[in-house]
């Protein structure tokens, strides 16, 4: 624990990426094997379930400390984060305690597993004692992992680049390896990263590969007879699988959904063995006259996001479907080498072949020049799409974002003007500014709330913010303040949902502040009638009906 609370200080204190990198690569060529195969864990997003909620801890941490709860709130909304308030509060080590066999990151994860389920007094002397043989820095690692919201400022790609200089294996490689459903506790280090492990694992997927955002003038790429253009769906990114007979679903997050939709279950027997697809998990209308899918929004998708049991009521009113864009693997073999219009022939031939209504080949878009395809970008919206994705034809399939032959194209985000209502502060670097507000739109001489945001402003104009709230506030509800209405602000978002969750009977996907209007009175706002007139905008343009968002 002491070496890995030295690494997350440097990674969490450090600017630049080479000092992060040297960190990594250093702690990979000294930690021992069970210890490196839980960081890449961690950092990959593998970590034990959480063996303690929230309230117990701070309870826990006043027991220690001797303070009041008016006094520990205090403290927590200061922050803004559990683990480093707890860390705070606590009294550190008296001494450094040399690290034994029972003081290793392993060992204290894999005691998390053990005592999960064990009665509340065994989980609390486990982290009262550990708390007092560590030192600050460490207590502060130790609470981040128990409360499962261990966030640290590095990529995945800067892990596999450390550990492909520490092992020397390609680093396309090791993304591969470390993909999939593994278990830290049962693998081995050497056989996770080995670039010639004979022990199968047949759900494995491959890293994606994602696009960068176009920036400059379209004809900056040449000829666009070199590009494939498709639409860009939302959904999520998944892939499917099929391997020894098997079928398996996943996501981009690296969460096995195969369970998660029945309209799949076709697939294990229809699809020919020893491929992967790449592709969009959506919810998809099928018109029974044409045959040919159009997409429901994101918001009819949600309503089957996390649920265990699927009714056929939900089967009825949000069908999955899945919109095939790339082919990984043919017959058992990796052919992400292979040019993209190759192997978009053979992923043709595939869905061709199996002419099942649940999975759809991504259209391809056909435009003389690159300004008739700007003109066809204008009507994304209306067929259910975010805009158009840029494909290089001799493209190989990369791992991560890479920049040059895969771009995304997206069309406007909608906008609506509101007043800031409420303010709470941040977390992390915002932990002492309040930077994430609550918006409201005019409903005759009221002001109904209607969305949350977060991002879109730059560090001055949160300051700025920041120093308004404090001057402004009206009331205190816990962490929240409530401010005089005079703050007016453009938010942007990609999607909007009837919800029976909010009480302006709206919600919005991926809001954010887009500009703060200081052209504009807090009266010339827009109304919640103006909402929900996008709203029927936008389920016209997406041929949806109103249903209601179950999940915001």
């Amino acid at each position: 624990m002491k070496q890995f609370a030295a690494l997350v200080n440097i990674l969490g204190s450090s600017t630049k990426t080479n000092d992060k990198l040297e960190a990594l690569q250093n702690y990979f060529e000294t930690a021992s094997n069970k210890d490196k195969i839980w960081v890449i864990a961690i950092f990959s997003g593998r970590r034990p379930k959480r063996i303690v909620n929230s309230t117990l801890l701070a309870t826990w941490c006043m027991e220690v400390t001797g303070l009041s709860p008016w006094l520990f709130d205090e403290c927590y909304h200061t922050v803004g984060d559990l683990g480093e308030t707890i860390a705070l509060l606590l009294p550190g080590a008296a001494t450094d305690n040399p690290m034994t066999e029972e003081h290793t990151l392993s060992w204290y994860l894999e005691t998390f597993i053990r005592i999960e389920k064990e009665e509340e007094s065994i989980r609390k002397k486990f982290i009262l004692d550990s708390w007092q043989q560590m030192t600050r820095n460490e207590q502060f690692v130790f609470n981040k992992l128990i409360t499962g919201g261990f966030r640290i400022g590095i990529s995945q790609k800067m892990m596999v680049n450390a550990l492909s200089k520490t092992v020397q294996v390609s680093p396309s490689v090791i993304a591969h390896r470390i993909s999939g459903n593994w278990d830290p506790v049962t693998t081995p280090f050497e056989s996770l990263l080995s670039e010639t492990d004979i022990s199968a694992d047949y759900s494995k997927p491959y890293p994606f590969y994602l696009a960068y955002a176009v920036e400059d003038d379209l004809k900056s790429l040449g000829d666009i007879n070199e590009w494939q253009a498709e639409w860009k769906w939302d959904g999520i990114r998944g892939q499917v699988i099929k391997r020894n007979s098997e079928l398996f679903v996943w996501s981009r997050g690296e969460e096995l959904m195969t369970e998660k939709f029945p309209e799949y279950n076709a697939f294990k027997d229809l699809l020919p063995e020893g491929v992967v697809i790449d592709g969009e998990i959506m919810s998809l209308a099928l018109p029974a006259e044409t045959g040919v899918f159009k997409p429901l929004p994101f918001a009819a998708l949600q309503t089957r996001i996390g649920r265990k049991n699927i009714t056929k009521k939900q089967l009825l009113e949000a069908p999955v479907g899945f919109i095939a864009y790339d082919l990984l693997e043919y017959k058992g073999n990796d052919i992400r080498d292979l040019p993209l219009l190759e192997r978009r022939l053979l992923l043709e031939n595939i869905v061709q072949t199996i002419d099942h209504p649940s999975i759809h080949i991504s259209p391809v878009i056909n435009a003389p020049d690159w300004d008739a395809l700007r003109e066809m970008r204008l009507t994304s919206r209306d067929i259910g799409s975010e805009g158009i994705m840029l494909k290089r034809l001799n493209s190989v399939y990369q791992v991560g974002r890479k920049r040059g032959d895969w771009w995304k194209w997206k069309i406007d985000p909608l906008t609506i003007d509101a007043v800031m209502i409420y303010a709470q502060k941040g977390h992390g670097r915002r932990s002492n500014l309040y930077t994430d507000y609550t918006f409201a739109v005019k409903d005759g001489d009221k002001l109904v709330a209607f969305t949350k945001a977060y991002s879109g402003l730059t560090d001055k104009e949160f300051a700025q913010i920041d120093a308004f709230v404090k001057r402004n506030s009206i009331e205190k509800f816990g962490p929240v303040r409530t401010v005089k209405p005079e703050l007016v602000f453009e938010i942007a978002f990609e999607g909007i949902a009837a919800s029976n969750r909010h009480k302006s009977g709206v919600a919005l996907r991926f809001p954010r502040m887009s500009r703060w209007r200081h052209d504009k009175k807090p009266g010339e706002i827009n109304t919640l009638e103006d909402l929900k007139e996008l709203l029927n905008i936008y389920n016209q343009a997406s041929g949806s009906s109103t249903q209601e968002e179950t999940v915001s």
